[in-house]
């Protein structure tokens, strides 16, 4: 049965976690699917993990739509949640709404996410007014790299913080059914999650979160550019792949591979 967002809000009332994973294509979203993850956030990382990019600001809308269609097939369990890149709700609310509903419509999710605080309140109460579900994300938000000067934890002091507070419930007030909080102190997240009746999730937010979100390629370790402090390396698939490659490499030239049990 697909997760919805009231089973988000039953979740964290019963104080019980909510996973969730990005994913990109098809195999790896069925196989988080099968994995029985909560939510799958087709995230606007593809741009660095998947197109090779420096940061997440080029990637198109158009871009988004053709991964987040690949993931919707694939799942069955885990809601889907397309992340609106840059530039696609900046410009107004008929363009956010527009292209929200792209997501739903076009590319099969089940909800939207956007970065921002109370900057993005009317973008939001837009959305939920159109029927179009939204998880908020503050804290690091990788759209605002150039002003914050890189990927730099948030709220680190009294008024920052307290920012974050009066953003989280703005956000909350303007229909947003969850929170994604990114780089910010764990205690911090905390007094956030305490005080919504919306679930949080934590990325770099500590453990106090309603639920978690990692990004695929890092928890398998196949994106090496870098690996944030808050990631968990789960495996090192990169290395076993290169390890197949390798070994394939080898029977071919050795002319071990196609057996007879390959060939017709």
């Amino acid at each position: 049965m697909k997760i919805t967002i009231q089973d988000f809000i039953k979740k964290k009332q019963a104080k019980k976690k909510i996973s969730m994973l990005t994913a990109y294509d098809f195999p790896f979203a069925k196989i988080v699917d099968e994995a029985e993850i909560d939510a799958i956030l087709v995230g606007d990382s593809l741009a660095m993990v998947v197109q090779g990019l420096e940061n997440t600001l080029p990637v198109t809308m158009d871009e988004m739509i053709y991964h987040t269609k690949m993931v919707s097939r694939a799942s069955v369990r885990a809601m889907v949640v397309g992340d609106m890149p840059y530039m696609s709700y900046q410009i107004s609310i008929e363009e956010a709404i527009r292209n929200g509903g792209r997501f739903l419509k076009e590319g099969g999710a089940q909800a939207v996410k956007l970065e921002g605080g109370r900057d993005t309140a009317e973008i939001v109460k837009a959305l939920t007014k159109s029927e179009i579900p939204v998880m908020a994300h503050i804290g690091l938000t990788p759209h605002a790299i150039h002003r914050m000067g890189g990927y730099k934890v948030q709220g680190k002091t009294e008024e920052a913080a307290q920012r974050l507070i009066d953003d989280a419930k703005i956000l909350e007030d303007a229909g947003a059914f969850s929170l994604l909080l990114e780089a910010i102190p764990a205690e911090l997240a905390q007094k956030i999650t305490e005080e919504l009746s919306i679930p949080t999730i934590g990325i770099g937010a500590g453990s106090f979160c309603d639920g978690q979100i990692l990004v695929l390629y890092d928890a398998l370790g196949l994106f090496e550019r870098f690996l944030p402090k808050f990631a968990k390396r789960y495996a090192n698939l990169k290395n076993d792949s290169l390890n197949v490659l390798k070994q394939y490499k080898k029977e071919v030239e050795e002319g071990i591979f196609p057996g007879k049990e390959h060939s017709f």
